[in-house]
């Protein structure tokens, strides 16, 4: 079943942080704190160990859809630590994270295997949100677009016009992640204008129906303002996803 996703979309990454007991404890915090909005679309990512207790805590909370960190691209096999799309929609997920600037520049995840990823989780029926972004020294150089546009191609490359049209991608600035940091919303707009203008001229009008998120250090006091930008179709969150009462405030934004 393909997934419907309403703009805004919040989603927030947990990354290697809540283990099952204390996802559970976040869970019913932030079911009792952010009531159902029919007008947004709400991601949770949660680290794999603890997607089963996540979705078991929230299964009457259909407003809040989940999806998994990372895929890779073959369907088994002898891949240990691994999971395969299949095995994640199977467990529930409908979206999986690809290219994370921490999967790309950590675990030396390349452009070509984003490309692979993403195919794979549409073949799976999962919904894959394709992160882009450059690093400061790219930043400095001047080399932002031609950054953004090579790991979007990339990503999409083995991808048919209906198939663009349906996914999401996150710009995530890699100098604003986790450091304090946070792009303007002018930075964030210019380099979703970017993407939005080669979407289009990629799959045409269907180019403009793709949300586009803005992660780098997104926090309840920047929130609204970043997500009143031009293109800016949501916030993907890190760190403060992990607190229920400021995930709350963010997905109210």
């Amino acid at each position: 079943m393909a997934e419907t996703v309403i703009r805004p979309v919040i989603a927030g990454n947990w990354k290697m942080n809540l283990g099952p007991s204390e996802a559970r404890a976040f869970c019913e915090r932030f079911a009792q704190t952010h009531e159902p909005h029919a007008d947004r679309t709400v991601l949770l990512f949660p680290p794999a160990i603890a997607f089963s207790a996540v979705a078991d805590a929230l299964a009457a909370r259909r407003d809040i859809r989940l999806g998994v960190q990372d895929i890779h691209w073959e369907t088994k096999g002898a891949f240990t630590g691994a999971i395969s799309a299949a095995m994640a929609r199977d467990a529930g997920a409908g979206f999986a994270l690809v290219g994370h600037s921490e999967r790309r520049h950590v675990f030396g995840e390349t452009d070509e295997e984003t490309g692979l990823k993403v195919a794979a989780a549409f073949d799976a029926g999962l919904v894959p949100v394709l992160c882009v972004g450059e690093k400061i020294d790219e930043r400095r150089a001047g080399q932002v677009e031609a950054v953004i546009l090579r790991q979007l191609e990339a990503g999409l490359a083995r991808l048919a016009e209906d198939r663009i049209a349906r996914i999401l991608i996150a710009y995530e600035p890699v100098w604003a992640i986790g450091t304090g940091e946070t792009a303007t919303p002018d930075d964030a707009a210019a380099a979703h204008g970017t993407l939005r203008t080669w979407l289009r001229q990629r799959i045409n009008g269907a180019a403009d129906a793709i949300p586009i998120l803005y992660g780098g250090s997104v926090k309840p006091d920047n929130a609204a303002e970043l997500l009143a930008a031009p293109d800016v179709d949501g916030v993907l969150v890190g760190g403060a996803s992990l607190d229920p009462v400021s995930f709350a405030t963010i997905a109210d934004s």
